[in-house]
């Protein structure tokens, strides 16, 4: 097994093979991936899919020396093995040595960390421009998908490369008519325009752009891509490659099932089945049946998404029975956003739903097109747990440090099933604010929660006690109960526990009383310290005798760490905040 990639230590070794070996070595790199990802998980079709056009990329073009820029570059599996790391695929003890984007720590023929989508051109053009200050000659390549060109950014770099660069520029547009989930948007249905016309149709949006265009039909065969990236090596202007490639190709699951296979969990290869379990209820599940009942009783109410349907459990079946009442945009989150304000000012009920990465390009419309103009839209957001992706490019840490002190916006972290789908539809319902929910990343728990929040700020004693007052908020409510328990046990006095709830302000009045019989307050946040939650309360006490120890994460990029470790190397188990709590009540 792997006959001919155990041969290939890097891209001077792929330009040895002959058209036979090079068939082998794609067949070599899908046994490699199926390897890896049968065992941990990771992004399936779209590295499935691109196998020949980076076997061909390689063979034809001179990496490093010529630059190679992927998009999103969860599809740059294939490119790594040909690049010196093949042991991350076909050794399971070297696993972890690779990420699933490209990294430049680990190569020098990545030249970026990116883990989002439609960045590619810009970065590239960014390459061009510099190559060309230094007058310098190499090609400059950028891989983007054709989902990835439904994003904003990606269309500002092709109207900037088609009229501004006038030098050497290649773009591939790996066209696979899907992005996670169905592509949608006017730029797909002109894809499907020029791929019914092998590239041939009237209108052609990237010559109109001022960028030259070729078509390649058969993106899947090593023989034609080598043959057209020929033709464009080392040419003197911006250049699109259109090539037409299958998603999933060369498993039957995945091509049948392309948004099921975008990513996977660790599988059975002959049954395509997860070996993995997980609870029949979660807070995606309790998030798919409040939407769907919430939309049946209310035509008002409407489900938006920029290309993540999934982040709220949206499977193809339920996205069709919701009908006008459901909105994928495509790629495209700022304007996901500014839609929602307009919905929300017409009379609308928008629920804006996706992971909390991805919501980080939206800063300037959730301030301006939202929360100047205070229109009550719900934004909902997954993956906003220290423990939920822990891959530097998808972080959710940085959620509450970067919105939460926008002026107008109301920032829900619940802690229960119950407070959560109350926060749900109180939001939907209110008609003053945005207001942004953390989706809980916790096992469901159950416990009684108030039904209306409009009382904004208010703070929820959970247990009263004494001496020392627990504020955890959100996913981190739990770990506050189990102080709470430890510090009962170890101390001998009962702790008052408290859930915030509004992640956005502070009670002032609880935080006043407090200090009527408590010495110290600990705060959990699941979150980075820095203009997060834990400093507001810190800030509020500053000029009192009240002692205020904080516990967060630190600013930082954080990449592919283990939570439990990491809360250890931080000071932020139950043990050592008690050490920390008796040496401050001496």
């Amino acid at each position: 097994m792997y006959d001919i990639l155990k041969t290939v230590n890097s891209p001077a070794d792929v330009k040895k093979l002959n058209t036979d070996e090079l068939n082998i070595l794609a067949q070599d790199i899908r046994e490699a991936l199926f390897n890896r990802l049968t065992k941990i998980g990771g992004h399936f079709g779209p590295n499935f899919g691109i196998v020949e056009a980076e076997i061909a990329m390689h063979y034809v073009f001179d990496s490093p020396k010529d630059k190679f820029v992927f998009d999103v570059s969860h599809q740059s599996y294939p490119h790594k093995m040909l690049t010196g790391r093949k042991s991350g695929y076909i050794d399971d003890e070297h696993f972890k040595e690779d990420s699933g984007y490209t990294n430049p720590e680990e190569s020098e023929h990545d030249l970026f960390n990116v883990g989002h989508t439609s960045t590619s051109v810009s970065l590239a053009s960014g390459l061009v421009k510099a190559r060309d200050l230094k007058r310098e000659k190499y090609n400059v390549i950028a891989l983007i998908g054709d989902g990835s060109l439904t994003g904003g950014e990606a269309l500002e770099a092709l109207d900037f490369a088609g009229s501004e660069i006038k030098s050497n520029f290649i773009i591939i547009v790996n066209d696979n008519q899907q992005a996670i989930a169905e592509a949608h948007g006017g730029i797909c249905e002109h894809l499907n325009e020029l791929r019914a016309t092998k590239g041939k149709a009237e209108n052609n949006i990237f010559k109109a752009l001022g960028l030259d265009y070729i078509y390649e039909e058969n993106g899947n065969d090593i023989k034609s891509m080598i043959e057209v990236l020929q033709k464009v090596k080392d040419i003197d202007h911006p250049i699109v490659v259109h090539i037409n490639t299958k998603k999933g190709k060369g498993y039957k699951l995945a091509e049948e099932n392309k948004e099921a296979w975008h990513w996977c969990l660790p599988f059975d290869k002959n049954t395509g089945k997860y070996t993995i379990s997980f609870p029949s209820e979660s807070y995606t599940s309790l998030t798919v049946d409040y939407i769907m009942n919430k939309a049946a009783a209310d035509k008002d109410f409407v489900v938006i998404t920029p290309a993540m349907p999934m982040a709220a459990g949206l499977t193809p079946d339920l996205r069709a029975k919701l009908g006008e009442q459901y909105e994928d945009v495509g790629i495209a989150e700022e304007h996901a956003v500014a839609f929602a304000s307009g919905i929300a000012k017409a009379g609308g009920k928008p629920l804006l739903v996706t992971n909390s990465t991805f919501i980080q390009r939206t800063y300037d419309q959730i301030s301006q097109d939202l929360c100047i103009n205070n229109n009550p839209a719900t934004i909902l957001l997954n993956y906003t747990s220290f423990d939920g992706l822990t891959d530097v490019t998808h972080l959710g840490i940085f959620t509450i440090a970067a919105f939460s002190n926008i002026p107008n916006l109301i920032m829900l972290a619940p802690t229960s099933k119950e407070e959560y789908l109350n926060m749900l539809d109180w939001s939907v319902e209110q008609k003053e604010h945005l207001v942004m929910i953390l989706m809980p990343g916790n096992a469901v728990t159950s416990r009684s929660a108030d039904k209306n929040f409009s009382n904004i700020n208010t703070f929820k004693i959970e247990q009263q006690g004494e001496r020392v007052a627990i504020l955890a908020l959100g996913d981190f409510y739990q770990r506050g109960e189990e102080l709470a328990l430890q510090i009962e046990k170890n101390l001998h006095f009962k702790p008052t526990l408290i859930n915030p709830r509004f992640a956005s302000g502070l009670d002032e009045k609880l935080l006043k009383n407090l200090a009527n019989n408590h010495q110290l307050i600990i705060t959990l946040e699941d979150g980075i310290l820095d203009g997060g939650f834990g400093q507001k309360i810190a800030a509020f006490y500053g000029s009192s005798n009240m002692k205020v120890k904080n516990y967060g994460l630190q600013k930082e990029f954080y990449d592919r760490y283990n939570p439990a470790e990491l809360l250890q190397k931080l000071g932020m188990t139950s043990n050592q905040i008690m050490t920390d709590i008796e040496t401050i009540l001496k």
